[in-house]
């Protein structure tokens, strides 16, 4: 009895910080017409584990899919760094560690053809804690449940303070972004003003110099 209700406490801890990190686990399928492309980001903080997985659809279930039925696919880094591209495929997979962060890219082409055509793709894309499979490691290493649950346990922990570290550092570049844009407003407005004020200044040394001309004044 002990063992099983430390073994649910672990469950529930390790379930609610998975809820409370912000990891990425999306499966999806989309269509994408002949001779187009579609795009999709995940901002992915540094060192984080990101794994893809994707397939096109066959149309007809039973007969090979139609050669003309496949699609390049690259994935590029923030500062455009390919990590996976392959040409005229039918389905593939990428994994790699992010060596910087920010929004990696994955892109699908479709090649033009005449008729047009239109691909269904099946992706899926997992980032951060969900991108392991912790069913081979613990078949691997032939550890014991807790010490598995206690490893998903650390290693979210772990992925929660990457996470929170990374959103820290981009508060603080927006805040010295916003601190230069105010400091740029500020001198603006200065500008604008001694301009304005040398305007009427120099409009009224004219009046008089014109009042002065006609003996007005």
């Amino acid at each position: 009895m002990r063992r099983f209700s430390w073994r649910r406490i672990l469950n529930t801890l390790t379930l609610v910080a998975a809820a409370a990190i912000l990891v990425s686990a999306e499966a999806m399928r989309f269509d994408l017409q002949s001779g187009n492309s579609k795009c999709i980001a995940d901002d992915i903080t540094e060192n984080a584990m990101t794994v893809g997985k994707y397939s096109v659809i066959n149309p007809i279930d039973g007969y090979p899919l139609p050669d003309s039925h496949k699609a390049t696919v690259r994935v590029t880094s923030p500062y455009g760094h390919h990590y996976h591209y392959v040409e005229h495929v039918e389905s593939g997979n990428f994994a790699f560690t992010a060596a910087e962060s920010g929004d990696y890219i994955v892109c699908f082409w479709a090649p033009d053809h005449k008729p047009p055509f239109t691909l269904s793709i099946e992706f899926d894309w997992k980032t951060g804690f969900a991108a392991k499979d912790w069913s081979k490691v613990a078949k691997k290493d032939q550890i014991e449940e807790m010490e598995l649950e206690l490893m998903k346990l650390l290693d979210t922990v772990s992925s929660i303070h990457d996470e929170m570290f990374y959103l820290r550092e981009r508060e603080e570049e927006m805040q010295e972004l916003n601190i230069a844009t105010n400091g740029k407003m500020a001198t603006f407005s200065f500008l604008s003003l001694f301009v304005c004020l040398s305007v009427a200044g120099l409009q009224l040394l004219h009046l008089k110099s014109f009042f002065e001309r006609k003996k007005l004044i």
